[in-house]
């Protein structure tokens, strides 16, 4: 097993962020459709002001293209993406078209 983590901003408006928490609270049943069949076994996102985290147990045999090619599968996803994109926001350092953005790990205990 893997885990992934991610990092993105929501636009800094609290009406927008709690509408975006509200949709996430009832999550389209295709979207769950394509996280689980694209491998992820876990997906977990937090939020600390308008930055997000995302954390993603994921199978030995996932990747994000596998990721991709799943979600092109679903016509809802390519209408979700769109929809979030009303409240989210790239990270400052972001380049062009990128949305979550993978984490370094930097610390881990080994107990």
């Amino acid at each position: 097993m893997q885990r992934h983590c991610l990092a993105l901003d929501l636009k800094d408006d609290p009406d927008l962020i709690e509408k975006y928490e509200e949709y996430h609270r009832e999550v389209w049943p295709e979207i769950l459709a394509s996280i689980k069949e694209s491998g992820i076994l876990e997906m977990q996102i937090y939020r600390v002001g308008n930055r997000m985290f995302m954390i993603m147990e994921v199978d030995d045999d996932f990747t994000f293209e596998k990721k991709a090619a799943v979600d092109a599968n679903y016509p809802e996803n390519e209408k979700w993406e769109e929809l979030m994109w009303n409240y989210q926001q790239a990270l400052p350092f972001a380049k062009p078209g990128e949305k979550w953005l993978p984490m370094k790990k930097v610390f881990q205990t080994d107990w």
